[in-house]
């Protein structure tokens, strides 16, 4: 059988299979498994301040997360897949 898969280690990926509305509840579900309990995610709606340079060797992957946690708590999470000097 073949068949068509997605990296979920690469922006394109990650953003793919986490990044749409129609997707929200695998994320919500996915970050809940990662944060303590107090931090637990009620809702979330998605925000792209990602500008994309021209230049390949200096992309990289953000995806920032506006989140409501279960207490009311407004957070923001920030995904990235990138090396950063003292980080």
């Amino acid at each position: 059988m073949k068949g068509t898969f997605v990296n979920p280690y690469t922006d394109y990926g990650f953003k793919r299979i986490f990044g749409t509305e129609a997707n929200k509840n695998l994320l919500v579900d996915f970050l809940n498994q990662l944060l303590p309990l107090k931090h637990q995610i009620k809702d979330l709606s998605f925000i792209n301040p990602e500008q994309v340079p021209n230049i390949v060797e200096i992309r990289k992957a953000i995806f920032d997360i506006s989140c409501v946690g279960a207490n009311g708590d407004h957070f923001t999470v920030e995904m990235q897949k990138a090396k950063l000097r003292f980080f």
